[in-house]
Protein backbone atom coordinates (compact mmCIF):
# COMPACT_ATOMS: atom_id res chain seq x y z
CA UNK A 1 0.00 0.00 0.00
CA UNK A 2 1.77 3.46 -0.75
CA UNK A 3 1.47 6.32 1.50
CA UNK A 4 -1.25 7.86 -0.93
CA UNK A 5 -3.45 4.49 -0.15
CA UNK A 6 -2.78 5.52 3.51
CA UNK A 7 -3.58 8.96 3.48
CA UNK A 8 -6.33 9.68 1.05
CA UNK A 9 -10.09 10.20 2.39
CA UNK A 10 -12.69 7.81 2.95
CA UNK A 11 -14.39 9.00 -0.02
CA UNK A 12 -11.55 9.36 -2.41
CA UNK A 13 -13.07 5.80 -3.80
CA UNK A 14 -16.87 7.24 -3.37
CA UNK A 15 -18.44 7.04 -7.26
CA UNK A 16 -21.52 9.02 -7.69
CA UNK A 17 -24.12 6.35 -7.42
CA UNK A 18 -27.35 6.03 -9.72
CA UNK A 19 -29.45 5.65 -6.06
CA UNK A 20 -31.81 8.29 -3.84
CA UNK A 21 -29.23 11.37 -3.15
CA UNK A 22 -26.34 9.11 -4.03
CA UNK A 23 -25.48 11.10 -7.07
CA UNK A 24 -25.90 14.54 -5.85
CA UNK A 25 -22.12 15.02 -4.63
CA UNK A 26 -18.97 13.96 -6.74
CA UNK A 27 -17.02 14.20 -3.28
CA UNK A 28 -13.23 14.38 -5.13
CA UNK A 29 -14.48 16.78 -8.12
CA UNK A 30 -15.60 18.51 -4.69
CA UNK A 31 -12.17 17.78 -2.42
CA UNK A 32 -10.34 19.19 -5.59
CA UNK A 33 -12.16 22.24 -6.34
CA UNK A 34 -11.96 23.46 -2.38
CA UNK A 35 -8.44 22.84 -2.82
CA UNK A 36 -7.91 25.18 -5.87
CA UNK A 37 -10.04 27.84 -5.11
CA UNK A 38 -8.68 28.35 -1.29
CA UNK A 39 -5.13 27.86 -2.40
CA UNK A 40 -5.63 30.52 -5.71
CA UNK A 41 -7.60 32.70 -3.16
CA UNK A 42 -4.64 32.06 -0.31
CA UNK A 43 -1.64 31.62 -2.09
CA UNK A 44 -2.41 34.27 -5.25
CA UNK A 45 -1.98 37.23 -3.12
CA UNK A 46 1.04 35.69 -1.14
CA UNK A 47 3.13 35.08 -4.35
CA UNK A 48 1.94 38.79 -5.51
CA UNK A 49 3.20 40.35 -2.72
CA UNK A 50 6.08 37.85 -2.60
CA UNK A 51 7.27 39.15 -6.13
CA UNK A 52 6.29 42.77 -5.71
CA UNK A 53 8.39 42.45 -2.46
CA UNK A 54 10.92 41.22 -4.44
CA UNK A 55 11.51 42.75 -7.18
CA UNK A 56 11.58 46.25 -5.00
CA UNK A 57 14.15 45.26 -2.24
CA UNK A 58 16.18 44.13 -5.72
CA UNK A 59 16.23 47.19 -7.21
CA UNK A 60 16.84 48.99 -3.79
CA UNK A 61 19.56 46.90 -3.14
CA UNK A 62 20.73 47.35 -6.81
CA UNK A 63 20.36 51.32 -6.41
CA UNK A 64 22.42 51.24 -3.04
CA UNK A 65 25.08 49.19 -4.68
CA UNK A 66 25.35 51.65 -7.37
CA UNK A 67 25.70 54.47 -4.63
CA UNK A 68 28.25 52.99 -2.85
CA UNK A 69 30.62 52.43 -6.25
CA UNK A 70 29.25 56.04 -7.41
CA UNK A 71 30.18 57.24 -3.88
CA UNK A 72 33.84 55.68 -4.07
CA UNK A 73 34.48 56.78 -7.32
CA UNK A 74 33.54 60.65 -6.95
CA UNK A 75 35.89 60.50 -3.30
CA UNK A 76 38.83 59.20 -4.77
CA UNK A 77 38.48 61.47 -7.97
CA UNK A 78 38.25 64.50 -5.11
CA UNK A 79 41.94 62.51 -3.70
CA UNK A 80 43.48 62.59 -7.04
CA UNK A 81 42.42 66.18 -8.36
CA UNK A 82 43.58 67.71 -5.51
CA UNK A 83 47.20 65.72 -5.63
CA UNK A 84 47.42 67.47 -9.06
CA UNK A 85 45.50 70.52 -8.23
CA UNK A 86 48.40 71.22 -5.04
CA UNK A 87 51.18 70.58 -7.13
CA UNK A 88 50.25 72.49 -10.23
CA UNK A 89 49.66 75.51 -7.60
CA UNK A 90 53.02 75.19 -6.16
CA UNK A 91 54.95 75.44 -9.55
CA UNK A 92 52.85 78.47 -10.34
CA UNK A 93 53.83 80.05 -7.10
CA UNK A 94 57.19 79.25 -7.68
CA UNK A 95 57.28 80.68 -10.99
CA UNK A 96 55.53 84.15 -9.81
CA UNK A 97 58.14 84.08 -6.71
CA UNK A 98 61.30 84.22 -8.46
CA UNK A 99 62.76 86.01 -11.48
CA UNK A 100 63.79 83.73 -14.64
CA UNK A 101 67.88 84.61 -13.53
CA UNK A 102 66.91 83.48 -9.68
CA UNK A 103 65.11 80.14 -11.41
CA UNK A 104 68.23 79.45 -14.07
CA UNK A 105 70.51 79.07 -10.55
CA UNK A 106 71.31 76.06 -9.89
CA UNK A 107 71.86 76.34 -6.54
CA UNK A 108 68.35 78.52 -5.78
CA UNK A 109 66.60 75.92 -8.02
CA UNK A 110 68.38 73.16 -6.37
CA UNK A 111 66.79 75.14 -2.45
CA UNK A 112 63.40 75.50 -4.29
CA UNK A 113 63.21 72.07 -5.01
CA UNK A 114 63.89 70.35 -1.57
CA UNK A 115 61.26 73.45 -0.12
CA UNK A 116 58.83 71.55 -2.66
CA UNK A 117 59.66 67.92 -1.41
CA UNK A 118 59.53 69.47 2.50
CA UNK A 119 56.01 71.29 1.71
CA UNK A 120 54.08 69.31 -0.30
CA UNK A 121 55.98 66.02 -1.68
CA UNK A 122 55.76 64.06 -4.50
CA UNK A 123 58.57 66.16 -6.60
CA UNK A 124 61.37 63.91 -8.17
CA UNK A 125 62.74 67.07 -10.38
CA UNK A 126 62.72 71.16 -11.59
CA UNK A 127 63.74 72.35 -14.75
CA UNK A 128 63.58 75.46 -16.72
CA UNK A 129 62.43 76.03 -20.66
CA UNK A 130 63.60 78.90 -22.11
CA UNK A 131 61.41 80.43 -25.32
CA UNK A 132 63.30 78.02 -27.99
CA UNK A 133 62.27 74.80 -25.31
CA UNK A 134 66.27 74.29 -24.48
CA UNK A 135 66.38 73.39 -20.69
CA UNK A 136 68.99 75.97 -19.45
CA UNK A 137 68.67 74.72 -15.66
CA UNK A 138 67.86 71.50 -14.15
CA UNK A 139 68.26 69.85 -10.12
CA UNK A 140 66.99 66.17 -10.05
CA UNK A 141 68.41 62.68 -10.45
CA UNK A 142 69.33 62.72 -14.47
CA UNK A 143 71.57 64.72 -16.30
CA UNK A 144 68.99 66.59 -18.48
CA UNK A 145 70.57 70.31 -18.76
CA UNK A 146 70.71 71.25 -22.64
CA UNK A 147 67.61 69.03 -23.77
CA UNK A 148 65.41 70.01 -26.58
CA UNK A 149 61.95 69.94 -25.29
CA UNK A 150 60.42 72.22 -27.66
CA UNK A 151 58.77 68.89 -29.72
CA UNK A 152 57.17 67.51 -27.18
CA UNK A 153 53.51 67.67 -26.37
CA UNK A 154 54.11 69.22 -23.01
CA UNK A 155 56.29 72.06 -24.38
CA UNK A 156 53.34 73.07 -27.10
CA UNK A 157 50.29 72.73 -24.80
CA UNK A 158 51.83 74.88 -22.00
CA UNK A 159 52.37 76.97 -24.77
CA UNK A 160 49.19 77.47 -25.47
CA UNK A 161 47.09 76.84 -22.29
CA UNK A 162 50.27 78.42 -19.76
CA UNK A 163 49.31 75.38 -17.59
CA UNK A 164 50.17 71.83 -18.08
CA UNK A 165 49.86 68.38 -16.49
CA UNK A 166 51.07 65.70 -19.17
CA UNK A 167 49.97 62.05 -18.45
CA UNK A 168 52.31 59.11 -17.90
CA UNK A 169 54.88 58.95 -20.99
CA UNK A 170 58.36 57.82 -20.91
CA UNK A 171 60.04 61.33 -22.41
CA UNK A 172 64.14 61.36 -22.64
CA UNK A 173 64.58 59.36 -19.50
CA UNK A 174 62.71 56.44 -21.10
CA UNK A 175 61.10 55.72 -18.06
CA UNK A 176 57.39 56.32 -17.06
CA UNK A 177 56.57 59.76 -15.42
CA UNK A 178 54.30 62.44 -15.62
CA UNK A 179 55.44 66.64 -15.97
CA UNK A 180 53.63 69.54 -14.46
CA UNK A 181 54.91 72.25 -16.70
CA UNK A 182 53.95 75.92 -16.24
CA UNK A 183 54.48 79.29 -18.02
CA UNK A 184 56.05 82.79 -16.98
CA UNK A 185 55.43 85.72 -19.67
CA UNK A 186 58.26 88.53 -19.02
CA UNK A 187 58.05 92.01 -19.22
CA UNK A 188 60.53 92.15 -22.03
CA UNK A 189 57.76 89.81 -24.26
CA UNK A 190 59.56 86.95 -23.64
CA UNK A 191 58.66 84.14 -21.70
CA UNK A 192 60.32 80.70 -19.31
CA UNK A 193 59.01 77.09 -18.44
CA UNK A 194 59.35 75.65 -15.33
CA UNK A 195 58.41 71.80 -15.57
CA UNK A 196 58.24 69.57 -12.21
CA UNK A 197 58.42 66.25 -12.79
CA UNK A 198 55.99 63.99 -10.19
CA UNK A 199 56.78 61.46 -7.79
CA UNK A 200 55.29 58.16 -10.38
CA UNK A 201 55.08 56.12 -7.28
CA UNK A 202 53.53 58.58 -5.06
CA UNK A 203 50.88 59.20 -7.67
CA UNK A 204 50.20 55.71 -8.76
CA UNK A 205 49.60 55.16 -5.19
CA UNK A 206 46.84 57.24 -5.04
CA UNK A 207 44.65 54.21 -6.82
CA UNK A 208 46.61 51.06 -5.81
CA UNK A 209 46.65 51.92 -1.99
CA UNK A 210 42.28 51.83 -2.15
CA UNK A 211 41.04 49.49 0.54
CA UNK A 212 38.74 47.53 -1.97
CA UNK A 213 37.10 44.18 -1.32
CA UNK A 214 38.92 41.05 -3.39
CA UNK A 215 38.82 41.26 -7.08
CA UNK A 216 38.13 45.27 -6.62
CA UNK A 217 40.44 47.90 -8.28
CA UNK A 218 41.28 51.21 -9.34
CA UNK A 219 43.56 52.44 -12.23
CA UNK A 220 43.83 55.74 -14.33
CA UNK A 221 43.63 55.35 -18.06
CA UNK A 222 44.38 58.84 -20.34
CA UNK A 223 42.09 60.18 -23.11
CA UNK A 224 43.28 57.19 -25.56
CA UNK A 225 42.67 54.92 -22.87
CA UNK A 226 46.46 54.16 -21.96
CA UNK A 227 46.75 52.69 -18.48
CA UNK A 228 48.51 55.42 -16.19
CA UNK A 229 48.64 53.24 -13.01
CA UNK A 230 48.98 49.78 -13.48
CA UNK A 231 46.11 47.07 -13.36
CA UNK A 232 45.76 43.65 -12.46
CA UNK A 233 42.61 42.73 -14.93
CA UNK A 234 44.48 44.58 -18.08
CA UNK A 235 47.98 45.10 -17.43
CA UNK A 236 50.83 46.96 -16.75
CA UNK A 237 51.20 51.20 -16.83
CA UNK A 238 51.26 52.55 -20.20
CA UNK A 239 49.74 49.15 -21.74
CA UNK A 240 46.49 49.58 -24.07
CA UNK A 241 43.48 48.33 -22.56
CA UNK A 242 41.54 46.21 -24.37
CA UNK A 243 38.27 48.14 -23.91
CA UNK A 244 36.43 51.45 -25.17
CA UNK A 245 37.17 54.61 -24.06
CA UNK A 246 34.13 55.17 -21.69
CA UNK A 247 32.18 58.56 -23.29
CA UNK A 248 32.83 62.05 -21.56
CA UNK A 249 30.47 62.63 -18.22
CA UNK A 250 30.98 65.46 -16.49
CA UNK A 251 29.84 63.94 -13.00
CA UNK A 252 30.41 60.86 -11.89
CA UNK A 253 29.15 57.46 -13.78
CA UNK A 254 28.23 54.13 -12.92
CA UNK A 255 28.08 51.30 -16.13
CA UNK A 256 27.34 47.59 -16.01
CA UNK A 257 30.77 45.58 -16.38
CA UNK A 258 30.28 44.16 -19.43
CA UNK A 259 31.52 47.71 -21.32
CA UNK A 260 34.93 46.83 -19.81
CA UNK A 261 35.17 42.76 -20.69
CA UNK A 262 34.46 42.08 -16.70
CA UNK A 263 30.79 40.83 -16.89
CA UNK A 264 30.39 39.89 -13.29
CA UNK A 265 31.90 43.53 -12.40
CA UNK A 266 30.23 46.68 -11.57
CA UNK A 267 32.27 49.77 -13.40
CA UNK A 268 32.44 53.15 -12.12
CA UNK A 269 34.51 55.98 -13.70
CA UNK A 270 35.15 60.12 -13.86
CA UNK A 271 36.99 62.42 -15.96
CA UNK A 272 40.14 64.31 -13.44
CA UNK A 273 39.01 67.90 -14.11
CA UNK A 274 41.71 69.58 -15.84
CA UNK A 275 44.29 66.48 -16.49
CA UNK A 276 44.30 63.57 -18.94
CA UNK A 277 43.16 61.42 -16.81
CA UNK A 278 40.61 59.33 -16.08
CA UNK A 279 39.74 56.92 -13.11
CA UNK A 280 38.08 53.71 -13.18
CA UNK A 281 37.06 51.74 -10.32
CA UNK A 282 35.88 48.06 -10.96
CA UNK A 283 33.96 45.85 -8.20
CA UNK A 284 32.52 42.55 -8.19
CA UNK A 285 28.89 42.55 -8.76
CA UNK A 286 28.65 38.98 -6.01
CA UNK A 287 30.10 40.44 -3.50
CA UNK A 288 28.61 44.03 -3.53
CA UNK A 289 25.21 42.28 -3.64
CA UNK A 290 25.88 39.43 -0.92
CA UNK A 291 23.81 41.31 1.44
CA UNK A 292 20.90 41.03 -1.06
CA UNK A 293 21.60 37.39 -1.93
CA UNK A 294 21.63 36.38 1.66
CA UNK A 295 18.35 38.42 2.13
CA UNK A 296 17.10 36.78 -0.77
CA UNK A 297 17.63 33.39 0.28
CA UNK A 298 15.58 34.17 3.41
CA UNK A 299 12.90 35.70 1.53
CA UNK A 300 12.65 32.49 0.09
CA UNK A 301 13.22 30.02 2.50
CA UNK A 302 10.21 31.71 4.26
CA UNK A 303 8.02 31.65 1.18
CA UNK A 304 8.55 28.09 0.31
CA UNK A 305 8.02 27.51 3.86
CA UNK A 306 4.95 29.22 4.34
CA UNK A 307 3.65 28.02 1.07
CA UNK A 308 4.11 24.41 2.74
CA UNK A 309 2.30 25.36 5.53
CA UNK A 310 -0.71 26.49 3.86
CA UNK A 311 -0.58 23.93 1.47
CA UNK A 312 -0.45 21.49 4.36
CA UNK A 313 -3.52 23.81 6.18
CA UNK A 314 -5.76 23.86 3.34
CA UNK A 315 -5.41 20.14 2.56
CA UNK A 316 -6.25 19.11 6.19
CA UNK A 317 -9.35 21.33 5.81
CA UNK A 318 -10.29 20.88 2.48
CA UNK A 319 -10.22 16.95 3.68
CA UNK A 320 -11.78 17.70 6.88
CA UNK A 321 -15.00 19.68 5.35
CA UNK A 322 -15.49 17.23 2.39
CA UNK A 323 -15.19 14.48 4.47
CA UNK A 324 -17.80 16.09 7.14
CA UNK A 325 -20.72 16.49 4.14
CA UNK A 326 -19.69 12.86 2.51
CA UNK A 327 -20.54 11.87 6.10
CA UNK A 328 -23.48 13.96 6.27
CA UNK A 329 -24.66 12.90 2.85
CA UNK A 330 -24.44 9.15 3.77
CA UNK A 331 -26.45 9.45 6.86
CA UNK A 332 -28.66 11.64 5.01
CA UNK A 333 -29.05 8.83 2.08
CA UNK A 334 -29.57 6.20 4.72
CA UNK A 335 -31.86 8.32 6.89
CA UNK A 336 -34.20 8.53 3.37
CA UNK A 337 -33.91 4.87 3.07
CA UNK A 338 -34.63 3.94 6.56
CA UNK A 339 -37.88 5.82 6.28
CA UNK A 340 -38.78 4.91 2.54
CA UNK A 341 -38.76 1.46 4.22
CA UNK A 342 -40.38 2.28 7.08
CA UNK A 343 -43.69 3.67 4.97
CA UNK A 344 -43.32 0.84 3.00
CA UNK A 345 -43.56 -1.66 5.75
CA UNK A 346 -46.33 0.66 6.96
CA UNK A 347 -48.42 0.23 4.14
CA UNK A 348 -47.49 -3.53 4.18
CA UNK A 349 -48.29 -3.71 7.67
CA UNK A 350 -52.33 -1.92 7.72
CA UNK A 351 -52.43 -4.19 4.09
CA UNK A 352 -51.82 -6.88 6.17
CA UNK A 353 -54.12 -6.03 8.96
CA UNK A 354 -56.70 -5.35 6.77
CA UNK A 355 -56.49 -8.47 5.20
CA UNK A 356 -56.43 -10.28 8.45
CA UNK A 357 -59.56 -8.77 9.42
CA UNK A 358 -61.49 -9.66 6.63
CA UNK A 359 -59.99 -13.38 6.99
CA UNK A 360 -60.93 -13.45 10.22
CA UNK A 361 -64.75 -13.54 9.49
CA UNK A 362 -64.98 -16.30 7.16
CA UNK A 363 -62.18 -18.16 9.78
CA UNK A 364 -65.22 -17.95 12.10
CA UNK A 365 -67.84 -19.19 10.01
CA UNK A 366 -66.03 -21.77 9.31
CA UNK A 367 -65.32 -22.92 12.49
CA UNK A 368 -68.49 -22.23 13.63
CA UNK A 369 -69.97 -24.63 11.10
CA UNK A 370 -67.18 -27.05 11.21
CA UNK A 371 -68.43 -27.33 15.22
CA UNK A 372 -71.81 -27.58 14.38
CA UNK A 373 -70.78 -30.36 11.63
CA UNK A 374 -68.79 -32.08 14.18
CA UNK A 375 -71.80 -31.89 17.08
CA UNK A 376 -74.10 -33.12 13.99
CA UNK A 377 -71.76 -36.25 13.36
CA UNK A 378 -71.59 -36.84 16.75
CA UNK A 379 -75.33 -37.49 17.06
CA UNK A 380 -75.75 -39.67 14.16
CA UNK A 381 -74.20 -43.21 15.14
CA UNK A 382 -72.91 -43.88 11.25
CA UNK A 383 -70.67 -40.65 11.22
CA UNK A 384 -70.03 -41.53 15.11
CA UNK A 385 -68.41 -44.53 14.47
CA UNK A 386 -66.14 -43.76 11.85
CA UNK A 387 -62.85 -42.73 12.96
CA UNK A 388 -61.45 -40.93 9.91
CA UNK A 389 -64.45 -38.50 9.41
CA UNK A 390 -63.99 -37.41 13.00
CA UNK A 391 -60.39 -37.27 12.29
CA UNK A 392 -61.13 -34.36 9.28
CA UNK A 393 -63.48 -32.58 10.99
CA UNK A 394 -60.75 -32.22 14.26
CA UNK A 395 -58.11 -31.05 11.95
CA UNK A 396 -60.57 -28.74 9.88
CA UNK A 397 -61.42 -27.02 13.32
CA UNK A 398 -57.46 -26.83 14.24
CA UNK A 399 -56.31 -25.56 11.42
CA UNK A 400 -58.82 -23.01 11.09
CA UNK A 401 -57.82 -22.34 15.03
CA UNK A 402 -54.00 -21.82 14.23
CA UNK A 403 -54.97 -19.69 11.00
CA UNK A 404 -57.20 -17.60 13.63
CA UNK A 405 -53.81 -17.18 15.85
CA UNK A 406 -51.92 -16.19 13.26
CA UNK A 407 -54.36 -13.38 11.83
CA UNK A 408 -54.43 -12.06 15.72
CA UNK A 409 -50.87 -11.66 16.43
CA UNK A 410 -50.60 -9.67 13.02
CA UNK A 411 -54.04 -7.36 14.57
CA UNK A 412 -51.72 -7.31 17.71
CA UNK A 413 -48.47 -5.55 15.91
CA UNK A 414 -50.75 -3.74 14.00
CA UNK A 415 -52.82 -2.37 16.81
CA UNK A 416 -49.55 -0.81 19.20
CA UNK A 417 -48.23 1.76 16.55
CA UNK A 418 -48.95 4.75 19.54
CA UNK A 419 -47.40 4.65 23.11
CA UNK A 420 -49.63 2.96 25.48
CA UNK A 421 -49.03 1.99 29.18
CA UNK A 422 -51.06 -1.47 30.48
CA UNK A 423 -49.86 -4.08 32.39
CA UNK A 424 -47.90 -6.75 30.05
CA UNK A 425 -46.68 -10.13 30.48
CA UNK A 426 -42.99 -10.17 28.66
CA UNK A 427 -42.83 -13.79 28.52
CA UNK A 428 -46.04 -13.73 26.19
CA UNK A 429 -45.00 -10.59 24.06
CA UNK A 430 -41.45 -12.76 23.88
CA UNK A 431 -43.66 -15.55 22.87
CA UNK A 432 -45.39 -13.88 19.89
CA UNK A 433 -42.25 -12.38 18.66
CA UNK A 434 -40.59 -15.87 17.97
CA UNK A 435 -44.02 -16.54 16.30
CA UNK A 436 -42.96 -14.74 13.62
CA UNK A 437 -39.34 -15.97 13.61
CA UNK A 438 -39.97 -19.60 13.87
CA UNK A 439 -40.04 -20.33 10.58
CA UNK A 440 -36.89 -18.61 9.62
CA UNK A 441 -35.17 -20.70 12.67
CA UNK A 442 -36.63 -23.85 11.80
CA UNK A 443 -35.34 -23.15 7.67
CA UNK A 444 -31.75 -22.07 9.23
CA UNK A 445 -31.56 -25.04 11.92
CA UNK A 446 -31.16 -22.05 14.38
CA UNK A 447 -31.92 -23.46 18.08
CA UNK A 448 -34.00 -21.30 20.31
CA UNK A 449 -34.70 -21.87 23.93
CA UNK A 450 -36.66 -19.72 26.21
CA UNK A 451 -36.54 -19.74 29.97
CA UNK A 452 -38.24 -17.75 32.49
CA UNK A 453 -40.93 -15.66 33.48
CA UNK A 454 -44.09 -18.31 33.93
CA UNK A 455 -44.69 -16.66 37.25
CA UNK A 456 -43.32 -13.75 37.26
CA UNK A 457 -45.60 -10.33 37.23
CA UNK A 458 -46.66 -8.28 34.91
CA UNK A 459 -44.50 -4.58 33.96
CA UNK A 460 -46.67 -1.21 33.13
CA UNK A 461 -45.40 -0.59 29.97
CA UNK A 462 -45.99 -0.41 26.12
CA UNK A 463 -46.54 -3.79 24.27
CA UNK A 464 -45.65 -2.66 20.89
CA UNK A 465 -42.26 -0.96 21.75
CA UNK A 466 -41.46 -4.10 23.44
CA UNK A 467 -42.31 -6.29 20.60
CA UNK A 468 -40.10 -3.91 18.94
CA UNK A 469 -37.27 -4.02 20.97
CA UNK A 470 -36.78 -8.01 21.13
CA UNK A 471 -38.18 -8.81 17.35
CA UNK A 472 -35.09 -6.00 16.87
CA UNK A 473 -32.65 -8.01 19.45
CA UNK A 474 -33.73 -11.64 17.63
CA UNK A 475 -33.22 -10.62 14.56
CA UNK A 476 -29.76 -9.26 15.23
CA UNK A 477 -29.10 -12.53 17.07
CA UNK A 478 -30.09 -14.50 13.78
CA UNK A 479 -27.75 -11.91 11.54
CA UNK A 480 -24.84 -12.73 13.84
CA UNK A 481 -25.59 -16.79 13.73
CA UNK A 482 -24.69 -18.59 11.19
CA UNK A 483 -27.16 -22.04 10.19
CA UNK A 484 -27.33 -24.68 13.00
CA UNK A 485 -26.45 -21.58 15.53
CA UNK A 486 -28.31 -21.59 19.60
CA UNK A 487 -30.48 -19.03 20.74
CA UNK A 488 -31.17 -18.47 24.34
CA UNK A 489 -33.86 -16.46 25.93
CA UNK A 490 -33.62 -15.54 30.00
CA UNK A 491 -36.51 -13.60 31.48
CA UNK A 492 -35.51 -12.95 35.44
CA UNK A 493 -36.83 -10.80 37.80
CA UNK A 494 -35.25 -7.54 38.80
CA UNK A 495 -34.35 -6.36 42.71
CA UNK A 496 -36.30 -3.10 41.57
CA UNK A 497 -39.44 -5.31 40.70
CA UNK A 498 -38.56 -4.99 37.48
CA UNK A 499 -37.48 -7.59 35.00
CA UNK A 500 -34.57 -8.52 33.01
CA UNK A 501 -34.41 -10.43 28.85
CA UNK A 502 -31.16 -11.81 28.28
CA UNK A 503 -30.99 -12.42 24.37
CA UNK A 504 -28.06 -14.26 23.76
CA UNK A 505 -26.63 -16.11 20.44
CA UNK A 506 -23.01 -17.69 19.62
CA UNK A 507 -22.63 -15.56 16.73
CA UNK A 508 -19.58 -13.95 15.55
CA UNK A 509 -19.21 -11.82 18.40
CA UNK A 510 -18.29 -7.16 18.21
CA UNK A 511 -15.21 -6.46 18.83
CA UNK A 512 -14.59 -4.11 21.56
CA UNK A 513 -13.86 -0.81 19.31
CA UNK A 514 -17.31 -1.41 17.75
CA UNK A 515 -19.07 -2.02 21.08
CA UNK A 516 -18.11 1.81 21.54
CA UNK A 517 -19.90 2.59 18.81
CA UNK A 518 -22.84 -0.34 18.72
CA UNK A 519 -25.74 1.97 19.24
CA UNK A 520 -25.13 4.98 17.47
CA UNK A 521 -26.70 5.56 14.35
CA UNK A 522 -25.85 4.83 11.22
CA UNK A 523 -22.97 3.11 12.41
CA UNK A 524 -23.34 -0.30 11.13
CA UNK A 525 -20.96 -3.38 10.82
CA UNK A 526 -23.05 -4.78 7.78
CA UNK A 527 -22.85 -1.43 5.49
CA UNK A 528 -22.73 -4.38 2.78
CA UNK A 529 -25.14 -6.79 3.49
CA UNK A 530 -27.55 -3.95 3.42
CA UNK A 531 -27.57 -3.12 7.44
CA UNK A 532 -29.03 0.54 7.86
CA UNK A 533 -27.08 1.26 11.65
CA UNK A 534 -30.54 1.75 12.92
CA UNK A 535 -31.88 -1.00 14.69
CA UNK A 536 -29.63 -1.36 17.45
CA UNK A 537 -29.91 2.91 17.74
CA UNK A 538 -33.85 2.74 18.02
CA UNK A 539 -33.73 -0.56 20.47
CA UNK A 540 -31.43 1.74 22.47
CA UNK A 541 -33.81 4.58 22.78
CA UNK A 542 -37.08 2.64 23.20
CA UNK A 543 -35.57 0.89 25.98
CA UNK A 544 -34.73 4.47 27.28
CA UNK A 545 -37.83 5.49 27.03
CA UNK A 546 -39.75 2.63 29.07
CA UNK A 547 -36.99 3.80 31.40
CA UNK A 548 -35.07 0.60 31.03
CA UNK A 549 -31.67 -0.04 29.94
CA UNK A 550 -29.39 -1.78 27.59
CA UNK A 551 -26.59 -4.29 28.52
CA UNK A 552 -23.61 -5.47 26.40
CA UNK A 553 -21.54 -8.68 27.08
CA UNK A 554 -20.25 -9.84 23.96
CA UNK A 555 -16.90 -11.46 23.17
CA UNK A 556 -15.71 -12.33 18.97
CA UNK A 557 -15.95 -15.73 17.91
CA UNK A 558 -17.67 -16.73 21.07
CA UNK A 559 -21.20 -14.78 20.54
CA UNK A 560 -22.84 -11.82 22.10
CA UNK A 561 -25.97 -10.74 25.32
CA UNK A 562 -27.95 -7.92 24.91
CA UNK A 563 -29.94 -7.66 28.28
CA UNK A 564 -33.00 -5.41 28.31
CA UNK A 565 -33.71 -4.47 32.01
CA UNK A 566 -37.37 -3.19 32.42
CA UNK A 567 -38.82 -1.31 35.32
CA UNK A 568 -41.66 -2.29 36.48
CA UNK A 569 -43.24 0.41 35.86
CA UNK A 570 -42.85 2.79 32.90
CA UNK A 571 -42.21 6.38 33.52
CA UNK A 572 -45.38 8.31 34.25
CA UNK A 573 -44.49 10.16 31.04
CA UNK A 574 -45.09 7.57 28.87
CA UNK A 575 -48.62 6.85 29.90
CA UNK A 576 -51.60 7.87 28.23
CA UNK A 577 -55.35 6.58 26.78
CA UNK A 578 -55.35 3.33 25.01
CA UNK A 579 -57.60 2.88 21.82
CA UNK A 580 -60.20 0.19 22.06
CA UNK A 581 -58.37 -2.06 20.26
CA UNK A 582 -55.11 -1.77 22.01
CA UNK A 583 -57.19 -2.39 25.26
CA UNK A 584 -58.45 -5.40 23.84
CA UNK A 585 -54.85 -6.75 22.68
Amino acid sequence: MGIFDSLKPSFWDKKPGKGLGENLFNYRRMWQLAMLITSVVTLGPLLTLAVIDYRLSEKASESETMLRVTRLVSNTKRVVSAFLEEREAAVWFVTRDNTYEELADPARLDQILDSLKVSFGGFVDLGVLDASGKQVAYVGPHALVGRDYSQQTSFKEVLSKGRYVSDVFRGFRDDPHLVVTVRRDLPDGGFFVLRATLDTARFMSLTTGLELAAHGEAFLINREGVLQTPSTLYGAVLTKAPFEVPQYQEHTTVIPGEAVGAPDMVVGYAYIPDSPFILVISKSRSELMSAWYETRLDMLGFLVGSIWVMLLTILGVSTYLVSKIHEADRKRVAALHHVEHADKMASIGRLAAGVAHEINNPLAIINEKAGLIKDLFTYRQEYQSDPRLMKHMDSIIASVQRCGTITKRLLSFARHLDVCLQPVGVRKVVEEVLGFLHKEAEYRSIEVKLQGGENLPDVVSDRGQLQQIFLNLINNAFQAMSDGGHLAIAISPEPNGGLSVAVSDDGCGISETDQKRIFEPFYTTKASKGGTGLGLSITYSLVQELGGRVDLVSEVGHGTTFTVRLPAEAPPKQKGECDAGSARG
